[in-house]
């Protein structure tokens, strides 16, 4: 991959996450934060999962490495989320739009919220990032589905399909 790719692929993921957010912005705050027994109990603590992940992520490749996470009580109710997640959201499509084509090969050091060393290719990571906000995702899509709700689709084909059909109009 090379930092073209990267940016649709980034692209994309805002893409999904805006979908995914808009699905779950009907829900009534008890839907929000009900415990439906998934791995992150709740819709509201699997999207601030995702969202912190990006968050976490893009501090590494900054250099920094947090020892901790946002708590779904630092951001209790929807709106709030959605918030914290249009500001992480903007730095890191900043952040990959700023890439160069060297950075990708460039090894990472960081460590773990538990202080465990870490490292690996920065492309690596990156596709890593994506593909985590993808696999949960389709938890909250499982976990609305759950409450009676419609989830959105975020198939990486229907976002190009999307893209080729606005292209051509």
């Amino acid at each position: 991959m090379n930092t073209a790719d990267f940016k649709i692929l980034y692209d994309y993921n805002a893409w999904a996450n805006h979908r995914t957010l808009d699905a779950c912005a009907a829900l009534t705050p008890e839907q929000f934060a009900r415990d439906l027994g998934s791995s992150f109990r709740s819709i509201h603590a699997t999207l601030l999962h995702i969202c912190e992940a990006e968050w976490l992520w893009l501090e590494r490749w900054h250099d920094r490495s947090p020892n901790a996470m946002h708590q779904p009580s630092d951001f209790p109710d929807f709106e709030s989320l959605r918030r914290h997640w249009t500001e992480v959201e903007r730095n890191l499509i900043d952040y990959v739009a700023g890439l160069r084509e060297e950075d990708l090969a460039r090894v990472i050091h960081h460590k773990t919220t538990q202080g465990v060393p870490q490292s690996a290719p920065h492309a690596q990571m990156l596709q890593h990032l994506v593909n985590h906000g993808s696999y949960h995702r389709g938890q909250v899509a499982a976990m609305l589905r759950q409450l009676g709700s419609k989830a959105m689709s975020t198939d990486l084909i229907v976002f190009y399909r999307e893209r080729a059909a606005q292209a051509s109009a």
